[in-house]
């Protein structure tokens, strides 16, 4: 691809290491930017700057913050019995968007994958076990595993189950099985499996 500006070719070629942005679409919002006033693109630019300087990870869950305690972990109006363990904060604001949970949340920051190099250690587990150490811990009554249901979402939940028999805590994880609105004949064989082993009493 031929550039009419270095200054254009370096802006595109970063722009394009953005996940799920190739060279074209970073082309087209490079040009964007240039047509834009220019305090507009440095206030993108300043928030952009901010945002990776300031933002850090709570203290108690890991989730992302702007403080030392997430809004989340110092709101008086979240249940401090249930602690929903996730991957990411993806997963806290998915369901968070649901409106279904006012529970607590622990961040590991990645699950247990050997092929990518990633163990126990490299995540937030320890500090998951110091919170059900604390003197306040009397509190949590049930830990949710809500995990990916991939071989490294399921590897994780068993060490976690393992991690935390000692521990006088209901250990649950999310249901799995087919969506709503979805039809049978469309659903994979392993999901279909797990629907029937999960199943529900009908009231």
């Amino acid at each position: 691809m031929e550039f009419p500006s270095k200054l254009i070719e370096d802006a595109v070629n970063e722009v394009s290491k953005l996940p799920g942005i190739g060279k074209k679409t970073a082309l087209r919002l490079v040009l964007h930017l240039l047509k834009r006033d220019e305090e507009q693109t440095k206030s993108l630019a300043e928030t952009l700057i901010a945002m990776r300087s300031k933002v850090k990870h709570c203290r108690k869950c890991h989730n992302l913050s702007d403080h030392d305690l997430c809004g989340i972990c110092a709101s008086h109006k979240r249940d401090r019995s249930l602690i929903c363990v996730v991957e990411d904060t993806r997963d806290v604001l998915a369901i968070e968007n649901t409106a279904q949970y006012k529970g607590m949340y622990h961040v590991l920051g990645g699950i247990i994958s050997p092929v990518e190099g990633v163990g126990p250690s490299d995540l937030k587990i320890e500090s998951l076990i110091d919170r059900l150490r604390h003197p306040d811990s009397d509190a949590v009554k049930e830990i949710i595993l809500a995990l990916s249901p991939t071989m490294e979402g399921d590897t994780t939940a068993f060490y976690l189950q393992k991690k935390l028999k000692g521990f006088s805590v209901k250990i649950s994880t999310i249901a799995r099985g087919v969506p709503i609105g979805g039809d049978l004949e469309y659903a994979d064989e392993v999901t279909l499996g797990r629907s029937i082993l999960s199943r529900i009493t009908y009231e």
